[in-house]
């Protein structure tokens, strides 16, 4: 809804009202039985809010002198839900005259979500491939057997005898004994599930992040790609309105001094990462933070752990997100 209502306020029409009552033809990829949807979630006046601000960012893009310079464009493409079938950098929901690209970026606060074998072994290099298997098993084989073992006993659920050989049946029984939390009788053992889990993933991506791999790391991890997209999103309060720049631009205004990874005290397996950046021009020293989560795709137990990558910076005080003007 929001991608869309963005796609929409780019139009130049007067109000929503008015752009439904046309359903534009620059609006493509739009099924008439979406319009339908996508009017009815309007007209019942409960995401009113979340339409106001997708259709503001979308005017404030006509108008941008970064952005249409207030053309009215010819098409405005919306990619809807799809897996990229390339290796693509950004999240682009929205093309518009085949050249603008836009990502929407609403209610989500992940940056990244992709396999941990994907991030912290190859770097988020080229596309996920093929090895993205359970990583716990991988960096933490006896304690992720020692919590599994004593979950098992203290919910009473029968499963296989290993966490691996857990069919779609066992992973969905034990996500459901589980739902309501841990267990209080495995609570030593998760803990030392989550700190062998967290130290030995800091470790290993560590040792991947050389002086010459980290500055393209970075830019990978700031979702920074080959062309120049605009991301639009945020709150009423707070709408987010930039342009991302590529790994040239990020180039000419700055230069990264240090990049550290340390393992998190978090409930759960969590890894930190901070980037000291100068601006060339002013000499200016900045630090850009994230964190990457480490957690089961589907509840726990309940799927291969999948790595999230959070932004901690404000997205305003990253260097090369620049605000529209």
């Amino acid at each position: 809804m929001t991608e869309l209502a963005t796609g929409l306020g780019m139009l130049g029409d007067d109000s929503l009202e008015t752009v439904f009552a046309r359903r534009p033809p620059e609006m493509t990829s739009v099924a008439p039985e979406l319009w339908d949807r996508l009017e009815h979630a309007y007209g019942g006046g409960a995401l009113g809010d979340q339409f106001r601000l997708a259709w503001s960012n979308g005017r404030a893009f006509l108008e941008a002198s970064d952005g249409l310079r207030g053309r009215h464009p010819l098409s405005v493409e919306w990619k809807g839900s799809h897996r990229a079938p390339g290796d693509e950098v950004a999240p682009i929901d929205l093309r518009i005259d085949h050249v603008y690209l836009v990502s929407c970026k609403y209610a989500s606060k992940i940056m990244i979500n992709t396999s941990p074998f994907h991030l912290f072994e190859r770097m988020l290099r080229g596309p996920q491939g093929t090895r993205n298997g359970d990583w716990y098993a991988e960096v933490a084989p006896a304690e992720y057997q020692a919590l599994y073992s004593a979950t098992l006993a203290a919910v009473g659920v029968p499963a296989a005898p290993e966490p691996s050989r857990l069919d779609a049946r066992d992973r969905a029984g034990l996500a459901a004994a589980l739902a309501g939390g841990w267990p209080d009788a495995v609570e030593e053992a998760r803990r030392a599930f989550v700190r062998v889990v967290t130290a030995q993933t800091a470790l290993r991506w560590r040792r991947q992040v050389t002086a010459a791999s980290a500055e393209p790391l970075l830019w990978r991890l700031l979702r920074m790609g080959s062309a120049p997209y605009f991301l639009l999103g945020g709150t009423l309060d707070a709408p987010l309105r930039l342009r991302i720049a590529t790994p040239w631009d990020w180039r000419q205004s700055f230069r990264l001094r240090r990049f550290a990874i340390e393992a998190s005290s978090s409930a759960q397996p969590s890894v930190t990462w901070r980037a000291g950046v100068e601006d060339r021009h002013r000499g200016e020293l900045c630090d850009v933070a994230g964190h990457v989560e480490v957690r089961w795709s589907h509840g726990r137990f309940g799927g291969n752990p999948e790595a999230k990558v959070y932004l901690d910076t404000p997205h305003r005080l990253v260097p090369g997100y620049f605000a529209l003007s």
